[in-house]
Protein backbone atom coordinates (compact mmCIF):
# COMPACT_ATOMS: atom_id res chain seq x y z
CA UNK A 1 0.00 0.00 0.00
CA UNK A 2 1.32 3.48 -0.92
CA UNK A 3 2.39 6.05 1.80
CA UNK A 4 3.33 9.49 1.89
CA UNK A 5 4.46 12.00 5.05
CA UNK A 6 2.07 14.86 4.67
CA UNK A 7 0.88 18.21 7.15
CA UNK A 8 -2.37 17.74 8.71
CA UNK A 9 -3.81 21.66 7.46
CA UNK A 10 -7.65 21.34 8.79
CA UNK A 11 -11.06 19.96 9.92
CA UNK A 12 -13.23 18.81 6.91
CA UNK A 13 -16.95 19.84 7.12
CA UNK A 14 -17.45 16.37 7.93
CA UNK A 15 -15.45 13.92 10.01
CA UNK A 16 -11.84 13.65 8.77
CA UNK A 17 -9.28 16.30 8.36
CA UNK A 18 -7.98 17.48 5.41
CA UNK A 19 -4.22 17.93 3.81
CA UNK A 20 -2.62 17.49 0.12
CA UNK A 21 -0.41 14.56 -1.01
CA UNK A 22 2.73 15.66 -2.93
CA UNK A 23 1.03 15.75 -6.04
CA UNK A 24 -1.19 18.44 -5.07
CA UNK A 25 -3.99 16.05 -4.72
CA UNK A 26 -6.74 16.82 -1.59
CA UNK A 27 -6.70 14.13 1.20
CA UNK A 28 -9.02 12.99 3.69
CA UNK A 29 -7.54 11.48 6.83
CA UNK A 30 -10.05 10.59 9.85
CA UNK A 31 -8.17 11.28 13.28
CA UNK A 32 -5.97 13.74 12.31
CA UNK A 33 -5.48 17.08 13.97
CA UNK A 34 -4.76 20.28 12.12
CA UNK A 35 -0.58 21.05 12.58
CA UNK A 36 0.01 17.21 12.54
CA UNK A 37 2.90 16.32 10.55
CA UNK A 38 1.82 12.37 9.69
CA UNK A 39 2.58 9.28 7.55
CA UNK A 40 -0.39 8.34 6.11
CA UNK A 41 -1.47 4.95 4.21
CA UNK A 42 -3.38 5.80 1.16
CA UNK A 43 -6.32 3.91 -0.10
CA UNK A 44 -8.31 5.20 -2.36
CA UNK A 45 -7.13 7.54 -5.05
CA UNK A 46 -9.01 9.42 -7.93
CA UNK A 47 -8.61 12.04 -10.10
CA UNK A 48 -9.23 15.12 -7.57
CA UNK A 49 -9.31 13.35 -4.19
CA UNK A 50 -7.43 10.55 -1.74
CA UNK A 51 -8.47 9.33 1.16
CA UNK A 52 -6.11 7.40 3.66
CA UNK A 53 -5.16 6.70 7.30
CA UNK A 54 -2.55 7.69 9.66
CA UNK A 55 -0.07 5.02 10.20
CA UNK A 56 2.29 7.23 12.41
CA UNK A 57 2.62 10.18 13.43
CA UNK A 58 5.82 11.90 13.14
CA UNK A 59 5.34 15.38 14.57
CA UNK A 60 1.85 15.85 16.97
CA UNK A 61 -0.21 19.16 16.55
CA UNK A 62 0.24 21.64 19.55
CA UNK A 63 -3.99 21.01 19.43
CA UNK A 64 -4.00 17.63 19.59
CA UNK A 65 -5.42 16.45 23.02
CA UNK A 66 -5.87 13.08 24.35
CA UNK A 67 -9.46 11.60 23.91
CA UNK A 68 -11.21 11.09 27.34
CA UNK A 69 -13.59 8.04 25.97
CA UNK A 70 -11.36 4.41 25.73
CA UNK A 71 -12.74 4.07 22.42
CA UNK A 72 -12.79 6.87 20.76
CA UNK A 73 -10.96 5.54 17.85
CA UNK A 74 -13.49 2.81 17.46
CA UNK A 75 -16.85 4.39 18.15
CA UNK A 76 -18.36 6.09 15.34
CA UNK A 77 -20.16 8.25 17.65
CA UNK A 78 -17.23 11.31 18.12
CA UNK A 79 -15.00 12.86 15.85
CA UNK A 80 -13.02 15.13 17.37
CA UNK A 81 -12.15 14.35 20.69
CA UNK A 82 -8.36 14.19 19.96
CA UNK A 83 -8.64 18.25 19.19
CA UNK A 84 -9.10 21.19 21.75
CA UNK A 85 -12.10 22.26 22.26
CA UNK A 86 -11.34 25.89 21.57
CA UNK A 87 -10.13 25.07 18.23
CA UNK A 88 -13.31 22.94 17.36
CA UNK A 89 -15.32 25.87 18.01
CA UNK A 90 -13.45 28.14 15.75
CA UNK A 91 -13.81 24.94 13.22
CA UNK A 92 -17.08 25.15 13.45
CA UNK A 93 -17.79 28.73 12.88
CA UNK A 94 -15.50 28.21 9.57
CA UNK A 95 -18.37 25.61 8.14
CA UNK A 96 -20.56 27.97 8.28
CA UNK A 97 -18.67 30.86 6.50
CA UNK A 98 -17.50 28.12 4.31
CA UNK A 99 -20.78 26.80 3.51
CA UNK A 100 -22.78 30.77 3.08
CA UNK A 101 -19.78 31.48 1.10
CA UNK A 102 -19.89 28.65 -1.05
CA UNK A 103 -23.37 27.19 -1.26
CA UNK A 104 -24.99 30.26 -0.21
CA UNK A 105 -23.15 32.90 -2.88
CA UNK A 106 -23.94 35.04 0.37
CA UNK A 107 -21.35 38.12 0.60
CA UNK A 108 -19.69 39.38 3.39
CA UNK A 109 -20.12 35.72 5.21
CA UNK A 110 -17.26 36.19 7.36
CA UNK A 111 -18.63 39.21 8.88
CA UNK A 112 -21.95 37.97 9.36
CA UNK A 113 -20.98 34.80 11.45
CA UNK A 114 -20.38 35.26 14.98
CA UNK A 115 -18.00 33.41 17.26
CA UNK A 116 -19.36 30.09 17.78
CA UNK A 117 -21.16 29.55 21.01
CA UNK A 118 -19.32 27.13 23.33
CA UNK A 119 -21.68 24.09 25.19
CA UNK A 120 -21.52 24.90 29.16
CA UNK A 121 -20.29 21.18 28.78
CA UNK A 122 -17.61 19.60 26.55
CA UNK A 123 -18.39 16.04 27.91
CA UNK A 124 -21.80 14.78 29.90
CA UNK A 125 -23.79 17.07 28.11
CA UNK A 126 -25.96 14.33 25.64
CA UNK A 127 -29.27 13.93 27.15
CA UNK A 128 -30.07 10.61 24.67
CA UNK A 129 -27.83 7.83 23.72
CA UNK A 130 -28.83 4.63 21.22
CA UNK A 131 -27.19 1.19 21.61
CA UNK A 132 -27.55 -0.65 18.21
CA UNK A 133 -28.77 -4.10 18.37
CA UNK A 134 -27.80 -7.02 15.95
CA UNK A 135 -28.23 -10.40 15.69
CA UNK A 136 -24.99 -12.56 14.89
CA UNK A 137 -25.19 -16.15 14.38
CA UNK A 138 -27.42 -17.29 17.79
CA UNK A 139 -26.81 -14.32 19.64
CA UNK A 140 -27.85 -10.77 20.06
CA UNK A 141 -25.09 -8.30 20.28
CA UNK A 142 -25.49 -4.79 21.32
CA UNK A 143 -23.53 -1.41 21.34
CA UNK A 144 -22.38 1.44 19.60
CA UNK A 145 -21.11 0.93 15.67
CA UNK A 146 -17.88 1.25 14.84
CA UNK A 147 -16.72 4.20 12.58
CA UNK A 148 -17.68 3.53 9.54
CA UNK A 149 -19.02 0.07 9.88
CA UNK A 150 -21.78 -1.58 10.65
CA UNK A 151 -19.97 -3.63 13.48
CA UNK A 152 -20.88 -3.19 17.17
CA UNK A 153 -18.13 -2.05 19.78
CA UNK A 154 -19.65 -3.26 23.54
CA UNK A 155 -19.12 -0.17 25.05
CA UNK A 156 -18.76 0.11 28.80
CA UNK A 157 -19.71 3.75 28.95
CA UNK A 158 -20.09 6.83 27.23
CA UNK A 159 -18.86 10.08 27.99
CA UNK A 160 -21.14 12.00 26.03
CA UNK A 161 -24.19 10.67 27.98
CA UNK A 162 -25.59 12.34 31.28
CA UNK A 163 -23.01 11.71 34.02
CA UNK A 164 -25.06 9.82 36.97
CA UNK A 165 -26.27 7.54 34.04
CA UNK A 166 -22.78 7.66 31.53
CA UNK A 167 -22.27 3.20 32.49
CA UNK A 168 -25.98 2.70 31.08
CA UNK A 169 -24.71 0.81 28.30
CA UNK A 170 -22.72 -1.94 30.31
CA UNK A 171 -25.50 -2.17 32.64
CA UNK A 172 -28.39 -2.89 30.16
CA UNK A 173 -26.04 -4.82 27.63
CA UNK A 174 -25.35 -7.91 29.68
CA UNK A 175 -29.05 -8.58 30.78
CA UNK A 176 -31.35 -7.67 27.78
CA UNK A 177 -28.65 -9.40 25.26
CA UNK A 178 -29.64 -13.25 26.95
CA UNK A 179 -33.49 -12.42 27.44
CA UNK A 180 -34.24 -10.77 23.88
CA UNK A 181 -32.03 -13.45 21.86
CA UNK A 182 -35.19 -15.51 22.27
CA UNK A 183 -36.05 -16.48 18.57
CA UNK A 184 -40.21 -16.33 19.16
CA UNK A 185 -39.49 -12.77 20.58
CA UNK A 186 -39.91 -10.12 18.10
CA UNK A 187 -36.75 -8.87 17.74
CA UNK A 188 -35.24 -5.81 19.42
CA UNK A 189 -33.73 -3.58 16.81
CA UNK A 190 -32.50 -0.60 19.16
CA UNK A 191 -32.27 0.93 23.01
CA UNK A 192 -32.56 4.76 23.43
CA UNK A 193 -31.73 5.85 26.55
CA UNK A 194 -32.84 9.76 27.73
CA UNK A 195 -31.99 10.84 30.72
CA UNK A 196 -33.61 14.76 31.77
CA UNK A 197 -31.19 17.01 32.44
CA UNK A 198 -33.04 19.54 34.55
CA UNK A 199 -35.23 16.87 36.04
CA UNK A 200 -34.31 13.09 38.02
CA UNK A 201 -36.56 11.34 34.95
CA UNK A 202 -34.81 8.66 32.88
CA UNK A 203 -36.52 6.84 30.78
CA UNK A 204 -35.52 3.57 28.23
CA UNK A 205 -37.23 2.49 25.54
CA UNK A 206 -37.18 -0.69 23.56
CA UNK A 207 -37.56 -0.26 19.47
CA UNK A 208 -39.08 -3.73 18.23
CA UNK A 209 -41.59 -4.53 15.37
CA UNK A 210 -44.73 -6.27 16.50
CA UNK A 211 -44.87 -9.44 17.85
CA UNK A 212 -44.57 -11.86 20.95
CA UNK A 213 -42.21 -9.89 23.64
CA UNK A 214 -41.44 -10.60 27.27
CA UNK A 215 -42.68 -7.24 28.97
CA UNK A 216 -42.70 -8.03 32.62
CA UNK A 217 -39.36 -9.69 32.12
CA UNK A 218 -37.68 -6.65 30.19
CA UNK A 219 -38.66 -4.33 33.32
CA UNK A 220 -37.60 -6.22 35.89
CA UNK A 221 -33.84 -6.57 34.34
CA UNK A 222 -33.99 -3.25 33.29
CA UNK A 223 -35.20 -1.66 36.46
CA UNK A 224 -32.18 -4.01 38.41
CA UNK A 225 -29.56 -2.64 35.94
CA UNK A 226 -30.37 0.97 35.87
CA UNK A 227 -32.75 1.76 39.36
CA UNK A 228 -33.41 5.04 38.54
CA UNK A 229 -35.46 4.67 35.34
CA UNK A 230 -38.73 6.25 35.35
CA UNK A 231 -40.19 4.87 32.45
CA UNK A 232 -39.56 1.50 30.15
CA UNK A 233 -41.41 2.13 26.81
CA UNK A 234 -41.50 -0.30 23.91
CA UNK A 235 -41.81 1.77 20.80
CA UNK A 236 -43.37 -0.38 17.78
CA UNK A 237 -42.22 -0.05 14.33
CA UNK A 238 -43.66 -0.90 11.43
CA UNK A 239 -42.29 -0.88 7.44
CA UNK A 240 -38.52 -0.17 6.99
CA UNK A 241 -37.02 0.23 10.14
CA UNK A 242 -34.22 2.65 9.41
CA UNK A 243 -37.47 4.88 8.74
CA UNK A 244 -38.71 5.11 12.43
CA UNK A 245 -42.48 4.83 11.56
CA UNK A 246 -43.75 4.27 15.20
CA UNK A 247 -46.64 1.91 15.19
CA UNK A 248 -47.31 2.08 18.89
CA UNK A 249 -45.88 2.97 21.66
CA UNK A 250 -46.59 0.52 24.90
CA UNK A 251 -45.96 1.71 28.65
CA UNK A 252 -44.20 -0.80 30.23
CA UNK A 253 -43.65 0.68 33.34
CA UNK A 254 -43.84 4.38 34.92
CA UNK A 255 -44.60 7.86 32.93
CA UNK A 256 -44.40 6.54 29.63
CA UNK A 257 -41.73 9.41 28.61
CA UNK A 258 -39.62 12.14 30.43
CA UNK A 259 -40.61 15.59 32.55
CA UNK A 260 -37.99 18.33 31.21
CA UNK A 261 -37.46 21.79 32.07
CA UNK A 262 -36.21 24.50 29.86
CA UNK A 263 -35.97 28.23 29.83
CA UNK A 264 -39.11 28.36 32.51
CA UNK A 265 -41.11 26.12 30.89
CA UNK A 266 -42.18 22.17 31.64
CA UNK A 267 -42.01 19.90 28.44
CA UNK A 268 -43.34 15.91 28.38
CA UNK A 269 -41.43 13.92 25.72
CA UNK A 270 -41.83 10.50 24.83
CA UNK A 271 -39.74 8.63 23.36
CA UNK A 272 -40.30 9.07 19.44
CA UNK A 273 -40.16 12.20 19.94
CA UNK A 274 -37.46 14.61 18.62
CA UNK A 275 -35.27 17.02 21.26
CA UNK A 276 -32.26 18.39 21.15
CA UNK A 277 -29.82 15.96 23.03
CA UNK A 278 -27.83 18.64 24.78
CA UNK A 279 -30.71 20.42 26.97
CA UNK A 280 -28.31 23.44 27.91
CA UNK A 281 -27.76 24.25 24.42
CA UNK A 282 -31.13 24.41 23.73
CA UNK A 283 -31.70 27.09 26.26
CA UNK A 284 -29.18 29.01 24.02
CA UNK A 285 -30.83 28.43 20.87
CA UNK A 286 -34.37 29.65 22.61
CA UNK A 287 -33.36 32.91 23.93
CA UNK A 288 -30.91 34.03 20.93
CA UNK A 289 -34.75 33.45 18.88
CA UNK A 290 -36.99 35.29 21.42
CA UNK A 291 -34.17 37.80 21.85
CA UNK A 292 -34.21 38.49 17.94
CA UNK A 293 -37.95 38.32 17.58
CA UNK A 294 -38.93 40.36 20.27
CA UNK A 295 -42.92 39.65 19.75
CA UNK A 296 -44.94 41.04 21.35
CA UNK A 297 -48.73 41.08 22.35
CA UNK A 298 -49.77 42.37 19.53
CA UNK A 299 -47.92 39.82 16.79
CA UNK A 300 -48.73 36.75 15.31
CA UNK A 301 -46.06 33.99 15.44
CA UNK A 302 -45.43 30.64 13.59
CA UNK A 303 -43.60 27.89 14.43
CA UNK A 304 -42.84 25.63 11.68
CA UNK A 305 -41.41 21.86 11.99
CA UNK A 306 -42.71 22.81 15.43
CA UNK A 307 -41.74 19.06 17.25
CA UNK A 308 -42.58 19.14 21.04
CA UNK A 309 -42.81 23.07 21.41
CA UNK A 310 -39.10 23.74 22.35
CA UNK A 311 -40.09 27.28 20.61
CA UNK A 312 -44.05 26.99 20.90
CA UNK A 313 -44.26 27.62 24.72
CA UNK A 314 -41.82 30.43 24.88
CA UNK A 315 -43.48 32.10 21.93
CA UNK A 316 -47.11 31.31 22.82
CA UNK A 317 -46.37 33.17 26.62
CA UNK A 318 -44.95 36.45 24.59
CA UNK A 319 -47.31 36.65 21.65
CA UNK A 320 -51.00 37.21 20.80
CA UNK A 321 -51.53 34.36 18.98
CA UNK A 322 -49.08 31.64 17.47
CA UNK A 323 -49.39 28.63 15.12
CA UNK A 324 -47.21 25.60 15.37
CA UNK A 325 -47.19 23.10 13.04
CA UNK A 326 -45.80 19.90 12.70
CA UNK A 327 -46.53 16.38 10.98
CA UNK A 328 -45.27 14.07 13.05
CA UNK A 329 -47.99 12.49 15.61
CA UNK A 330 -46.09 11.86 18.42
CA UNK A 331 -44.46 14.98 18.39
CA UNK A 332 -47.79 16.68 18.34
CA UNK A 333 -49.69 14.82 21.11
CA UNK A 334 -46.51 15.95 23.36
CA UNK A 335 -47.30 19.15 22.08
CA UNK A 336 -50.69 19.56 22.92
CA UNK A 337 -49.72 18.34 26.37
CA UNK A 338 -46.90 20.82 26.99
CA UNK A 339 -49.31 23.67 26.07
CA UNK A 340 -52.06 22.29 28.39
CA UNK A 341 -49.55 21.74 31.03
CA UNK A 342 -48.44 25.06 31.09
CA UNK A 343 -51.12 26.78 30.74
CA UNK A 344 -51.01 28.18 27.56
CA UNK A 345 -52.55 28.35 23.92
CA UNK A 346 -51.54 28.00 20.19
CA UNK A 347 -53.01 27.06 17.14
CA UNK A 348 -51.38 23.37 16.87
CA UNK A 349 -51.97 22.19 13.73
CA UNK A 350 -51.04 18.95 12.19
CA UNK A 351 -50.19 18.59 9.05
CA UNK A 352 -47.18 19.38 6.23
CA UNK A 353 -45.04 22.65 7.24
CA UNK A 354 -45.62 23.10 3.10
CA UNK A 355 -48.68 22.59 2.86
CA UNK A 356 -49.82 24.66 5.72
CA UNK A 357 -47.37 27.98 4.82
CA UNK A 358 -49.37 28.83 2.19
CA UNK A 359 -52.76 28.96 3.99
CA UNK A 360 -51.57 32.15 6.26
CA UNK A 361 -51.96 35.71 5.02
CA UNK A 362 -50.41 37.22 7.24
CA UNK A 363 -47.38 36.56 9.83
CA UNK A 364 -45.32 39.02 11.73
CA UNK A 365 -42.41 36.51 12.40
CA UNK A 366 -41.39 33.11 12.19
CA UNK A 367 -39.44 30.17 13.33
CA UNK A 368 -38.30 27.39 11.35
CA UNK A 369 -36.50 24.49 12.96
CA UNK A 370 -36.63 21.94 9.82
CA UNK A 371 -34.75 18.63 9.90
CA UNK A 372 -31.19 18.09 8.10
CA UNK A 373 -32.82 18.04 4.22
CA UNK A 374 -33.54 21.67 5.28
CA UNK A 375 -36.66 23.57 3.71
CA UNK A 376 -38.79 22.57 1.19
CA UNK A 377 -38.92 24.57 -1.91
CA UNK A 378 -42.70 25.17 -1.24
CA UNK A 379 -41.42 26.63 1.98
CA UNK A 380 -39.09 28.61 0.68
CA UNK A 381 -41.68 29.57 -2.27
CA UNK A 382 -43.72 31.33 0.51
CA UNK A 383 -41.89 33.19 2.02
CA UNK A 384 -40.44 34.83 -0.01
CA UNK A 385 -44.67 35.25 -0.96
CA UNK A 386 -45.36 36.28 2.33
CA UNK A 387 -46.29 40.27 2.36
CA UNK A 388 -46.45 41.19 6.47
CA UNK A 389 -43.32 38.87 7.27
CA UNK A 390 -40.64 41.51 9.53
CA UNK A 391 -38.38 38.45 10.51
CA UNK A 392 -37.15 34.92 10.40
CA UNK A 393 -35.12 32.73 13.03
CA UNK A 394 -33.85 29.62 10.60
CA UNK A 395 -32.71 27.07 13.13
CA UNK A 396 -30.16 24.10 11.54
CA UNK A 397 -28.57 21.45 11.97
CA UNK A 398 -26.97 21.39 8.65
CA UNK A 399 -24.97 24.17 7.51
CA UNK A 400 -24.95 22.93 3.60
CA UNK A 401 -28.93 22.90 3.43
CA UNK A 402 -29.40 26.06 5.14
CA UNK A 403 -26.90 28.07 2.94
CA UNK A 404 -28.80 26.56 -0.17
CA UNK A 405 -32.36 28.27 1.86
CA UNK A 406 -30.53 31.29 2.33
CA UNK A 407 -29.32 32.10 -1.29
CA UNK A 408 -33.41 31.81 -2.11
CA UNK A 409 -34.27 34.07 1.43
CA UNK A 410 -32.15 36.43 1.01
CA UNK A 411 -33.85 37.19 -2.11
CA UNK A 412 -36.60 39.17 0.05
CA UNK A 413 -34.93 38.97 3.65
CA UNK A 414 -31.82 40.48 5.04
CA UNK A 415 -29.34 38.30 7.31
CA UNK A 416 -28.70 40.60 10.47
CA UNK A 417 -26.89 37.84 12.24
CA UNK A 418 -25.69 33.98 12.72
CA UNK A 419 -24.74 32.68 15.64
CA UNK A 420 -23.24 29.13 15.44
CA UNK A 421 -24.13 27.55 18.69
CA UNK A 422 -22.27 24.02 19.84
CA UNK A 423 -24.39 21.23 21.12
CA UNK A 424 -22.54 18.78 19.54
CA UNK A 425 -18.81 19.36 21.37
CA UNK A 426 -16.65 16.41 20.51
CA UNK A 427 -18.21 15.76 16.94
CA UNK A 428 -18.38 17.87 13.89
CA UNK A 429 -21.87 18.85 13.68
CA UNK A 430 -23.34 21.88 14.73
CA UNK A 431 -26.01 24.13 15.23
CA UNK A 432 -26.87 27.33 13.43
CA UNK A 433 -28.92 30.58 14.40
CA UNK A 434 -30.20 33.04 11.11
CA UNK A 435 -32.00 35.83 12.06
CA UNK A 436 -33.09 37.80 9.09
CA UNK A 437 -35.65 40.73 8.57
CA UNK A 438 -37.64 41.88 6.00
CA UNK A 439 -35.19 44.20 2.90
CA UNK A 440 -36.31 46.97 2.21
CA UNK A 441 -38.27 46.92 -1.24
Amino acid sequence: MQTEIIDIERLGTDADAVGHLNNGKTVFVPLGCPGDKVEIEITKEQDRFARGFIANIIEPSPLRVAPRCTYFEECGGCDWQHVSYDYQLKAKRQSVVDALARIGKIEHADELVSACVASKHEYNYRNKIELAAHEVGSSLEIGFNKRKSDQLIKNESCPLFAKKFEKAPKALRGSLRFLLQNKNYAPLLRIGIRAATNTSDCEVALYTPPGPFPRAQAVKIIRQALPKATSIVRVLLKGNAAERKVHKVEVLHGKGGIEEKLNGFTYHLSAPSFWQVNSRGAEVLVETVLDFLDVNGTDFVVDLYAGAGTFTLPLAARAESVAAVESYGPAVRDLRKNLERNDLYAEVIGGDAAREIAHFKHIDALVVDPPRSGLDKAVVDALLNLKGLQKIAYVSCNPSTLARDLEQLTKKYTIAQVVPVDLFPQTNHVETVVLMSRAKE
